[in-house]
């Protein structure tokens, strides 16, 4: 197994018509959030069917991937350790997400982000709790980090635990990112899902100082009157 006949099989699936639709949605211009990213136009389908043929490759190949400017080749690459990840025993859990971290700003999207960070590192987390690990991730310079750290408190928040997520909460309010104000409303309203009491709770003493976007995402599955109330407030 090895990095070149991941990307050969992916090249295989290239469109390029597809390719130019991704571009522009996931914001690759200069100045945007994922300027200079590249893409072959690859489904995501296609990607998880090419991660079962390869599910084994070893982390120094998964490295050749993250560092490709192609996006579906960093997106197969983490996609391949949530797989490893979910298989491992302790020792090489503790390996994988080591690797990840080391390499998080090669997960430099929020899809790769979203769709690794919580069976990662959340899950690895709610395993071993580190508050100092979110604390350093939350508190990075760097965007995608940033993501990370919100992310993995999915994994908390799907076994009724919101006490991380709330705390990298309120550490977020001044967040300036439009990505990281769409992050942080939806683990809030992930948590509002299950128990609303709590999000009612938060909201009612930050809902004033929530950037716009991080509150409508909150509120999101609130009825209509009670959106405009919180809204009005903010």
């Amino acid at each position: 197994m090895s990095a070149n006949k991941v990307k050969q099989e992916l090249g295989q699936a290239a469109n390029k018509e597809k390719a130019v639709i991704l571009t522009r949605f996931f914001k690759t211009g200069p100045g945007q959030y994922g300027a200079g990213d590249k893409f072959l136009g690859v489904t995501v389908p296609v990607q998880r069917a090419v991660v079962k043929k390869f599910v084994n490759l070893p982390l120094p190949e998964i490295e050749k991937l993250l560092v490709s400017p192609y996006h579906e080749h960093r997106l197969t690459a983490v996609l391949i350790l949530v797989e490893q990840y979910a298989k491992a025993g302790d020792k090489e859990r503790a390996a994988i997400v080591k690797f990840y971290l080391a390499h998080a700003k090669s997960v430099n999207n929020w899809d790769l982000v979203d769709l690794s960070a919580p069976k990662i590192v959340g899950e690895w987390l709610v395993e071993r709790p580190d508050e100092k690990l979110l604390a350093r991730l939350v508190a990075a310079e760097n965007l995608w980090e940033r993501r990370i750290a919100v992310l993995a408190t999915f994994a908390f928040i799907k076994r009724g635990k919101f006490t991380p997520t709330l705390s990298l909460a309120k550490k977020l309010l001044a967040d300036q990112h439009d990505l990281m104000h769409k992050a942080v409303g939806w683990m809030l309203r992930e948590v509002g899902k299950r128990d609303v009491k709590v999000l009612r709770d938060f909201l009612d003493h930050y809902a004033k100082r929530m950037p716009r976007t991080m509150l409508r995402y909150a509120i999101e599955k609130f009825g209509p009157e009670e959106r405009a109330k919180y809204l009005k407030a903010a």
